[in-house]
């Protein structure tokens, strides 16, 4: 079992900046592939960003050039640097690690 703790949500004005952490611990062996999804009030749960272990990255349209994902495999832990945060971007943001789901962090963009 792996179990992922989530940090850095807040609330942000219209054009600021957010750094998301989740770290992971308990039975690890490999983490391929390390993520941040995003649900919005009304909305479905989406992938934000995602990076595997040999450092490839994947990003959601409505966040390239704004996020970044990155990862440090030595401590297990994964980020999301976020600027020019919009109103848009307020969500809930769930860490996600192979099959793992953390409990999520509320991200909100005052406009």
């Amino acid at each position: 079992q792996v179990q992922l703790v989530e940090s850095g949500g807040g609330l942000v004005q219209t054009g600021g900046s957010l750094r998301l952490s989740c770290a992971a611990s308990g039975s690890i062996f490999r983490l391929l592939v390390m993520g941040w999804y995003r649900q919005a009030p009304g909305k479905e749960r989406e992938l934000v960003a995602d990076i595997f272990s040999a450092g490839r990255t994947n990003y959601a349209d409505s966040v390239k050039g704004r996020f970044t994902i990155s990862r440090d495999n030595a401590k297990n832990t994964v980020y999301l640097q976020m600027n020019s945060l919009k109103p848009e971007d307020t969500a809930i943001y769930y860490c996600k690690v192979d099959q793992y789901w953390g409990k999520g962090t509320l991200v909100t963009v005052s406009s």
